[in-house]
């Protein structure tokens, strides 16, 4: 195995023990909730005593799969309820940077659920640039896939939000925030700090404000660009977001009325603002975020 750790994620579900087991160990349903596999399938067994193999499959974009394999090493069980699951994968797709290896996962029945966990770790290929690449790259995406799909299954199983349905979410949040960041960022830079416009200046004029401000007010759109993005998981943004656009259209309005029927005006502008904030904020209800796992066991606890 690599010198790493490997990769710990554990999550906290409110359900029972054989529901979880359910959800994970048939594979129809890991595949839906799991980031890091498009399909799994079980090879049949000749024997029960066989341990259970299966194969994988990741689609990576433009009609290429990775490929592998894998097996059950054993199952137990305790008289307090703690379940364990123990595998170990390989693949010989030259596609795969991971050639082969091993962990397990955890069932541990507390109050109020089951703490969920995983841990492996694995061995890559391609030399000392396949472990350059996995240490800068790979590993940190994948923990994260791990932890994002772990909170994905808990959304799942607690809240009844179908794998399919947060995946969707989580991508129209993500364009919505990435709409007003990128709003933010033209209109800071553009118009007020690249290429100063008259009708930037002439609003600045028409609130009773000194054009010294235009490169500030610049500075604080690309300021709340930043931010956008940077607080990624802090909902109450966009709200904020709308209220400065139904601030900034009111004052318009109020100073400068004549620019609400000029071409591209801030009419459109603050009005597709706030409809993207709606959007944001409403798709943010029901998103998994891997923030919400665990990525270091608790001392003493594992």
């Amino acid at each position: 195995m690599a010198r790493d750790p490997g990769i710990y994620v554990e999550i906290l579900i409110c359900a029972a023990a054989d529901e979880i087991w359910r959800y994970t160990q048939v594979p129809e349903l890991h595949e839906r909730w799991d980031l890091r596999f498009t399909a799994i399938d079980y090879i049949p067994k000749h024997s029960d005593d066989e341990p259970q193999r299966f194969r994988y499959s990741t689609r990576i974009g433009f009609g290429l799969n990775i490929e592998g394999e894998g097996e059950s090493t054993g199952t137990r069980e305790e008289a307090t309820g703690l379940r364990t699951s123990a595998l170990k994968f390989w693949s010989s797709d030259p596609k795969s940077l991971i050639e082969q290896g091993s962990g397990y996962w955890k069932y541990i029945p507390i109050a109020g659920g089951v703490r969920f966990l995983t841990w492996y770790d694995y061995r890559t290929r391609f030399g000392a640039v396949g472990r350059i690449i996995d240490r800068l790259v790979f590993r940190p995406l994948i923990g994260w896939a791990t932890a994002w799909s772990f909170d994905r299954l808990r959304l799942w199983i607690d809240r009844g939000v179908p794998p399919e349905i947060s995946l969707r979410m989580a991508v129209i949040h993500a364009l919505a925030r990435l709409g007003i960041a990128f709003t933010w960022l033209w209109q800071g830079l553009m118009p007020k700090l690249l290429f100063p416009s008259v009708d930037e200046r002439a609003m600045m004029l028409a609130v009773g404000l000194p054009l010294a401000l235009v490169p500030v007010a610049g500075a604080l759109e690309l300021l709340f660009a930043a931010l956008t993005v940077g607080l990624w998981r802090w909902r109450p943004l966009f709200l904020l977001n709308a209220l400065a656009m139904i601030g900034a259209l009111i004052g318009v309005a109020l100073s400068a009325s004549s620019y609400l029927v000029a071409a591209f005006n801030p009419v459109t502008l603050n009005v597709g603002m706030i409809l993207l904030s709606v959007i944001g904020y409403l798709s943010a209800a029901a998103i998994p975020s891997a923030s919400r796992c665990l990525r270091r066991p608790a001392k003493g606890m594992v």
